[in-house]
This record gives C-alpha cells, structure tokens and sequence, in this order.
C-alpha cells in the first residue's frame, strides 16, 4: 500500500534553524497562500483566536536594537555575545511571521483550548511554509513572554505570542534528527485506575 502524500509531507518536515534561513522568502502572493491554508486549524465555536503580524526589511533590525535594548534592561550584567545574540536574532530570514494568539472570553471555548488553536497555526505555517519549498524554524525565547515586548509590538491586553515563524531559504541541507518512537509512547486506557 502507497503513503498518502500528506503524510510524507508531514513525515519530511524539518525546522531549520533561523541562522541558516537566507533569501529568498516568500513573496506577498505566496505568503498569503500559506497563512489559507495555516488558518485551516481546529476552532472550536470559530472564534479566530490568532492574528499575525508580518516582520520583514528593516523591521528586522528595528526590533533586534530593541531587543538588545530590552535585554539590558532585563539584565544589566548580559554578555556582549548574548546581547549581540539577541540583537541579531530576527535578522537571519527574510521574513518573521508572529502568530499571536488572541483569546477571546467564552463560557464553552477556554482561553487554553484557544491558545492551542493558535499553535496549531504555527505548525500549519511550518508546513506550509515547506510545501512551497522554503525553510521555517517555530521559535519563542524569552522576548515571547516579555510584557515590554508585547507592548512594543503592539499586542492588546489578553493578547500572547503563540511562536516567531522564521521563513527563507534553506542555505545548507537539514539533516534529519533522531525523533520519538510513536509505538513507546501509545498506552491503551482499559476503564481502570
């Protein structure tokens, strides 16, 4: 029996890493047909509880200053090789899709199960972003969880960063990695405690 297409797509994913993403990226017409068929995800009571934020140009450099600027604050004793780190961090690939996860209040939708919706959209940019040939790596850091960070990027009370989508061109090869035996982790629950 032949594997369905689907899955080896799925079965061939990789994350590159965003140091070894290089132009090009996709253009506007391309990058919309992945963020289709990214919002395609499971929405329970379609409550769209994500938007996206597109990084690119010199909008890169702009938010690694602030970056550097946040991190000295966050930590005046911060290596130069970590500040740098930091300054440099959204300057690899061409583009940076943040997928924000917007709860909305709802008595039959927790604010949890939203913010799994939104990270169901990462992957599916993930993949999307390989189906038409490109690399992608989903990353957070501590800039995801910065309160300063949010409000420099404009997110609304209530709003998260579900992941950064860096998206260009591989510059290397991806090796495979080792990945988890699905077999090792699948337990039959018979009804008992």
């Amino acid at each position: 029996m032949s594997e369905p297409a689907a899955l080896l797509a799925l079965d061939a994913r990789r994350s590159v890493p965003s140091r070894q993403l290089g132009e090009p990226g996709p253009d506007a017409a391309t990058l919309l047909r992945m963020l289709q068929s990214a919002v395609r995800v499971p929405d329970h009571g379609k409550r769209v509880p994500f938007r996206f934020l597109k990084i690119s140009g010199d909008a890169r450099h702009a938010l690694g200053a602030f970056l550097a600027e946040r991190a000295l604050q966050r930590d005046p004793d911060i290596s130069a090789a970590q500040l740098d780190k930091d300054r440099q961090r959204f300057s690899h690939a061409p583009l940076v899709i943040t997928v924000v996860a917007s709860p909305k209040p709802d008595a039959k939708v927790p604010e949890q199960e939203q913010l799994m919706t939104a990270g169901c959209v990462c992957f599916a940019l993930l993949q999307a972003a390989q189906a038409f040939g490109f690399g992608a790596q989903w990353l957070t850091a501590w800039m995801a969880f910065d309160p300063a960070v949010h409000a420099h990027l404009g997110l609304a009370e209530g709003e998260q960063i579900a992941g950064f989508i860096h998206i260009g061109t591989p510059k290397t090869p991806v090796p495979e990695r080792d990945r988890p035996d699905a077999a090792a982790l699948l337990q039959d629950w018979t009804g008992t405690a």
